[in-house]
Protein backbone atom coordinates (compact mmCIF):
# COMPACT_ATOMS: atom_id res chain seq x y z
CA UNK A 1 0.00 0.00 0.00
CA UNK A 2 2.83 2.57 0.18
CA UNK A 3 2.16 2.99 -3.65
CA UNK A 4 -0.59 4.61 -2.70
CA UNK A 5 0.93 6.97 -0.80
CA UNK A 6 3.62 7.41 -3.35
CA UNK A 7 1.05 7.34 -6.13
CA UNK A 8 -0.96 10.32 -4.10
CA UNK A 9 2.36 12.71 -3.74
CA UNK A 10 3.47 12.68 -6.82
CA UNK A 11 0.16 13.94 -8.27
CA UNK A 12 0.25 16.05 -5.84
CA UNK A 13 3.56 17.38 -7.05
CA UNK A 14 2.58 17.42 -10.67
CA UNK A 15 -0.43 19.55 -9.64
CA UNK A 16 2.01 21.50 -8.01
CA UNK A 17 3.91 22.01 -11.12
CA UNK A 18 0.49 23.11 -13.14
CA UNK A 19 -0.60 25.59 -10.60
CA UNK A 20 3.28 27.53 -11.76
CA UNK A 21 0.60 27.96 -14.91
CA UNK A 22 -1.57 30.87 -15.20
CA UNK A 23 -4.06 29.61 -17.08
CA UNK A 24 -3.83 25.78 -14.79
CA UNK A 25 -3.39 27.50 -11.42
CA UNK A 26 -7.30 28.01 -10.75
CA UNK A 27 -7.94 24.48 -10.82
CA UNK A 28 -4.24 23.03 -10.09
CA UNK A 29 -4.00 24.47 -6.81
CA UNK A 30 -7.21 23.27 -5.43
CA UNK A 31 -5.75 19.99 -6.63
CA UNK A 32 -2.60 20.29 -5.01
CA UNK A 33 -4.27 21.72 -1.45
CA UNK A 34 -6.68 18.44 -1.95
CA UNK A 35 -3.84 16.09 -2.28
CA UNK A 36 -1.84 17.33 0.44
CA UNK A 37 -4.86 16.83 2.58
CA UNK A 38 -5.77 13.38 0.84
CA UNK A 39 -2.64 12.01 1.81
CA UNK A 40 -2.04 12.90 5.44
CA UNK A 41 -5.92 12.05 6.22
CA UNK A 42 -4.97 8.51 5.14
CA UNK A 43 -1.95 8.63 6.44
CA UNK A 44 -3.19 9.32 10.02
CA UNK A 45 -6.22 7.44 9.51
CA UNK A 46 -3.79 4.65 9.58
CA UNK A 47 -5.43 3.28 6.84
CA UNK A 48 -2.86 1.33 5.65
CA UNK A 49 -0.07 0.01 7.55
CA UNK A 50 2.93 1.07 5.34
CA UNK A 51 5.47 -1.44 5.08
CA UNK A 52 8.26 0.52 3.24
CA UNK A 53 11.77 -0.27 2.05
CA UNK A 54 14.86 2.33 2.04
CA UNK A 55 14.25 3.04 -1.26
CA UNK A 56 10.59 3.64 -0.80
CA UNK A 57 11.00 5.88 2.22
CA UNK A 58 13.63 7.76 0.18
CA UNK A 59 11.37 8.46 -2.98
CA UNK A 60 8.51 9.17 -0.40
CA UNK A 61 11.07 11.72 1.45
CA UNK A 62 12.42 13.08 -1.92
CA UNK A 63 9.03 13.90 -3.77
CA UNK A 64 7.40 15.51 -0.23
CA UNK A 65 10.63 17.90 -0.69
CA UNK A 66 9.89 18.98 -3.78
CA UNK A 67 6.26 19.41 -3.40
CA UNK A 68 7.56 21.75 -0.32
CA UNK A 69 9.78 23.71 -2.10
CA UNK A 70 7.44 23.66 -5.47
CA UNK A 71 3.81 24.02 -4.22
CA UNK A 72 4.94 26.78 -1.64
CA UNK A 73 5.30 29.13 -4.58
CA UNK A 74 1.84 29.00 -5.96
CA UNK A 75 0.71 29.11 -2.70
CA UNK A 76 2.01 31.93 -1.57
CA UNK A 77 1.12 33.82 -4.76
CA UNK A 78 -2.00 33.19 -4.41
CA UNK A 79 -2.50 34.78 -0.67
CA UNK A 80 -0.75 37.32 -2.06
CA UNK A 81 -3.52 37.68 -4.21
CA UNK A 82 -6.11 37.44 -2.05
CA UNK A 83 -4.63 39.88 0.42
CA UNK A 84 -4.27 42.16 -2.86
CA UNK A 85 -7.88 41.83 -2.83
CA UNK A 86 -7.00 40.58 -6.97
CA UNK A 87 -9.52 38.08 -8.31
CA UNK A 88 -6.86 36.68 -10.34
CA UNK A 89 -4.69 34.01 -9.00
CA UNK A 90 -1.10 35.53 -10.50
CA UNK A 91 -1.80 39.08 -12.08
CA UNK A 92 0.59 41.10 -12.23
CA UNK A 93 -0.34 43.37 -9.19
CA UNK A 94 0.19 41.15 -6.30
CA UNK A 95 3.67 39.32 -7.73
CA UNK A 96 5.30 42.34 -9.09
CA UNK A 97 4.51 44.17 -5.58
CA UNK A 98 5.60 41.86 -3.68
CA UNK A 99 8.77 41.27 -6.19
CA UNK A 100 9.42 45.28 -5.85
CA UNK A 101 9.12 45.41 -1.91
CA UNK A 102 11.24 42.51 -1.13
CA UNK A 103 13.26 41.19 -4.22
CA UNK A 104 14.67 38.05 -4.41
CA UNK A 105 11.40 36.51 -2.58
CA UNK A 106 10.59 33.31 -4.75
CA UNK A 107 14.32 32.06 -4.25
CA UNK A 108 14.36 33.06 -0.80
CA UNK A 109 11.33 31.57 -0.46
CA UNK A 110 12.00 28.08 -1.78
CA UNK A 111 15.29 28.07 -0.02
CA UNK A 112 13.09 29.12 3.37
CA UNK A 113 10.93 25.98 2.12
CA UNK A 114 13.52 23.48 1.92
CA UNK A 115 15.26 23.91 5.04
CA UNK A 116 12.08 24.26 7.29
CA UNK A 117 11.05 21.03 5.43
CA UNK A 118 14.25 19.22 6.24
CA UNK A 119 14.50 20.25 9.97
CA UNK A 120 10.58 19.20 10.74
CA UNK A 121 11.38 16.25 8.48
CA UNK A 122 14.20 15.35 10.30
CA UNK A 123 12.35 15.72 13.68
CA UNK A 124 14.60 18.80 14.72
CA UNK A 125 12.04 21.86 14.80
CA UNK A 126 14.74 24.32 16.30
CA UNK A 127 15.42 24.41 12.71
CA UNK A 128 12.48 26.91 12.16
CA UNK A 129 13.62 29.06 14.46
CA UNK A 130 17.23 29.37 12.75
CA UNK A 131 15.65 29.86 9.61
CA UNK A 132 13.05 32.17 10.25
CA UNK A 133 15.97 34.34 12.67
CA UNK A 134 17.96 34.37 9.39
CA UNK A 135 15.90 35.67 7.52
CA UNK A 136 14.46 38.42 9.63
CA UNK A 137 18.28 39.10 9.97
CA UNK A 138 18.85 39.26 6.23
CA UNK A 139 15.73 41.66 5.60
CA UNK A 140 15.77 43.33 8.49
CA UNK A 141 17.30 46.55 6.44
CA UNK A 142 14.83 46.54 3.89
CA UNK A 143 11.77 45.92 6.79
CA UNK A 144 13.38 48.85 8.37
CA UNK A 145 14.23 51.31 6.00
CA UNK A 146 10.12 51.86 5.75
CA UNK A 147 10.68 53.32 2.01
CA UNK A 148 7.98 50.90 0.78
CA UNK A 149 4.57 50.79 2.61
CA UNK A 150 3.35 47.63 3.12
CA UNK A 151 7.07 45.83 3.46
CA UNK A 152 6.68 44.10 6.67
CA UNK A 153 2.93 42.91 6.20
CA UNK A 154 3.88 41.12 2.78
CA UNK A 155 7.30 39.33 4.76
CA UNK A 156 5.42 38.36 7.42
CA UNK A 157 2.17 36.92 5.08
CA UNK A 158 5.00 35.53 2.48
CA UNK A 159 6.87 33.80 5.60
CA UNK A 160 4.02 32.69 7.63
CA UNK A 161 2.14 31.09 4.12
CA UNK A 162 5.58 30.00 2.93
CA UNK A 163 6.21 27.90 6.42
CA UNK A 164 2.44 26.24 7.11
CA UNK A 165 3.21 24.97 3.34
CA UNK A 166 6.44 23.37 4.53
CA UNK A 167 5.54 22.22 7.95
CA UNK A 168 2.27 20.40 6.37
CA UNK A 169 4.45 18.73 4.02
CA UNK A 170 7.15 17.53 6.80
CA UNK A 171 4.10 16.44 8.72
CA UNK A 172 2.33 14.84 5.63
CA UNK A 173 5.56 12.56 5.10
CA UNK A 174 6.42 11.90 8.91
CA UNK A 175 2.77 11.11 9.50
CA UNK A 176 3.36 8.62 5.56
CA UNK A 177 6.43 7.03 7.12
CA UNK A 178 5.55 6.76 10.81
CA UNK A 179 8.50 8.72 12.43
Amino acid sequence: MPDVFLLLLTLTLLAAGLAWLRRAVVVALPLTLLGLATTAYLAAAHVTDPVLNEGERALIVAVSALLAIAGGGPVTTRVFALVDGSRHTQDDGSVSRAGEILRGGTWIGALERAAVFASLAAGIPEGVAIVLGLKGLGRYPELRSGEVAGAAERFIIGTFTSVLWAAACAGTVRLVLWL
